[in-house]
């Protein structure tokens, strides 16, 4: 929270880390190799002041490329919006240093929750 009484702008950043930490490594499918954020692009759409209960964060998959994908989230609660974000994940290969292409099985992973509809929403 901040001076003004509602969820500062940094925390935004918190909350959609914490919903791609628990997309991206399950103990079921997770990207092992590791991954980096190249690029974060939010829409505050409006204040979400101090309160007790959580927020819902939605999140899909709105671009795959070889060696990138795009999360889209929506930070909302029923019908109200707060923000829309979207972050570019790199694969990454922490030993070599550089980025990595997205295997095989991590594209079958996120083709499961790629969403072409909300992807044209977003852009609208």
């Amino acid at each position: 929270m901040d001076a003004y009484g509602h969820v500062n702008n940094a925390v935004f950043i918190r909350y959609l880390e914490e919903a791609r930490i628990d997309f991206l490594f399950r103990p079921d499918k997770e990207f092992k190799q590791g991954s980096v954020v190249a690029r974060h692009e939010i829409d505050y759409k409006r204040q979400l002041v101090h309160r007790h209960h959580p927020v819902d964060i939605e999140l899909w998959i709105t671009e795959i490329r070889a060696a990138s994908f795009t999360i889209t989230y929506e930070v909302k609660d029923d019908d109200l919006l707060y923000v829309r974000a979207s972050t570019v994940v790199v694969p990454f290969d922490f030993d070599a240093g550089r980025p990595r292409r997205i295997t095989a099985e991590e594209r079958d992973f996120l083709e499961e929750y790629r969403d072409d509809d909300k992807e044209e929403a977003v852009a609208a």
